[in-house]
């Protein structure tokens, strides 16, 4: 599907619930799985990939019941039922990454597929330390289809090369059936939903600065409720403070520290940014956001930023490309190991609205502010984030822009276009 994108002359205004976390949402759906009884989970994202995680744990014997669109019970037997059928993650590393450390720790011998884009993907960076754990894994060079045989595994003291909040969740829910105690240490704090909710559910997991140890435990089932996706909310944010004359208010997102990087280099550039309402829900703090248009001056984003942030990379580009001074993004090599490469596919999409943007190994450094131009077709290559971020660069843009293979939006948001015209 194209989608055809117009300058946006007025502001947008008024007030929106954003969506559920996907991230919360995945975890909330494994872990009640892994909980014997009956768990109840609302807010329920709408996202393709959470229902991929939904799917795999019914086709694995757990009983999932709709009270309505978005609440559901989980009634899981405490173990799961072995497949002569794979299991298909579709588009989801989330799905792939975690399940199989569940998966591993169980003795569950199965094979995990996704689509051609997740086939891409690499998994060396999981297979790795479960090997070391005593995990039988086979792939093709390190990608999809990965068949897991059913192997002992003991527990690790495991020192990742890189903060990735995928990374640590497989291994410490590979640990979470092993005897003794597994540990994780980061180069930098990745989001930290997995850590957040095995404790609400009664999981031995403690965490130390950038290390997190988990001892083999029982979940108990709960109620989860799910808060809004910051990384949804994102989009929204970039848009009000570029569009003038916007000024809006997102309701119940969630503000965990470990994803809130989008708030921090906004507030760097000068944003006029406000948190009402703050709460906690299910062990997640979550509150409103209020944006106004805003005169941006440029920043540098590096560093221990960068895993708070590493989804919303591609809309700060275009954030960026209206501040005023050179912003510099480094440390960021693995967004090209994303749906897409996002350093390239980012840098070349803005070059042709007319972005100063230039690319970098890890990153980009962008001059501003510039003026888009729009007035050209551009790419998705099949990657979600990339679609909606050129959404809101078409928004300042006086030409009207075509963005190609824009159904991608819905894998992760479909509620995306109906929430921004309601603002319009």
């Amino acid at each position: 599907m194209d989608k055809k994108v117009k300058k946006l002359y007025k502001g947008l205004n008024g007030s929106i619930k954003i969506p559920a976390d996907k991230s919360i949402s995945h975890r909330a759906i494994m872990f009640s799985s892994l909980a014997k009884g009956k768990s109840t989970i609302k807010n329920f994202s709408k996202g393709q990939d959470p229902n991929s995680t939904l799917k795999i744990f019914k086709q694995l014997g757990v009983e999932f019941n709709f009270i309505d669109e978005q609440t559901l019970t989980v009634v899981s037997p405490g173990k799961f039922n072995s497949t002569d059928t794979p299991l298909d993650c579709g588009n989801s590393g989330t799905t792939m990454r975690l399940v199989s450390g569940i998966l591993a720790g169980i003795e569950i011998p199965t094979v995990l597929i996704g689509d051609e884009s997740l086939s891409k993907r690499p998994m060396k960076r999981i297979i790795e330390p479960l090997s070391l754990m005593g995990a039988n894994i086979q792939s093709t060079d390190g990608h999809a289809p990965l068949i897991i045989q059913k192997a002992p595994l003991h527990s690790i003291n495991y020192a990742s090369k890189l903060a990735s909040a995928q990374v640590k969740s497989c291994i410490l829910l590979a640990g979470l059936n092993t005897d003794g105690t597994t540990t994780v240490t980061e180069p930098s704090i990745s989001r930290n939903h997995t850590e957040l909710m095995l404790k609400y559910m009664g999981a031995d997991i403690n965490t130390n600065g950038k290390t997190v140890s988990i001892t083999k435990s029982t979940l108990e089932p709960k109620t989860i409720e799910i808060c809004g996706d910051i990384s949804s909310a994102a989009y929204f944010i970039v848009a009000a403070l570029i569009v003038p004359g916007s000024d809006v208010i997102l309701q119940n997102v969630g503000l965990n520290p470990t994803r809130t990087g989008i708030l921090e280099v906004c507030r760097a550039m000068g944003a006029d940014i406000e948190i009402l309402n703050q709460t906690i829900k299910a062990g997640e703090p979550v509150g409103d956001i209020r944006i106004k248009y805003s005169s941006l001056k440029a920043c540098n984003i590096s560093g221990e930023t960068i895993p708070k942030l590493i989804d919303e990379l591609p809309v700060i580009a275009v954030l960026a490309t209206q501040a005023q001074g050179e912003t510099r993004i480094t440390d960021a090599k693995d967004l090209r190991n994303k749906e897409s490469d996002r350093i390239t596919v980012t840098v070349n999409a803005l070059k042709k609205l007319g972005a100063n943007i230039e690319e970098l190994d890890d990153g980009f450094v962008i001059q501003g502010k510039t003026q888009l131009r729009g007035g050209v077709s551009l790419e998705t290559f099949h990657d979600h984030r990339i679609a909606m971020s050129l959404f809101v660069a078409g928004l300042i843009c006086p030409q009207e822009i075509l963005i190609e293979g824009f159904e991608w939006a819905g894998i992760s948001f479909p509620e995306f276009e109906e929430l921004f015209n309601s603002l319009m």
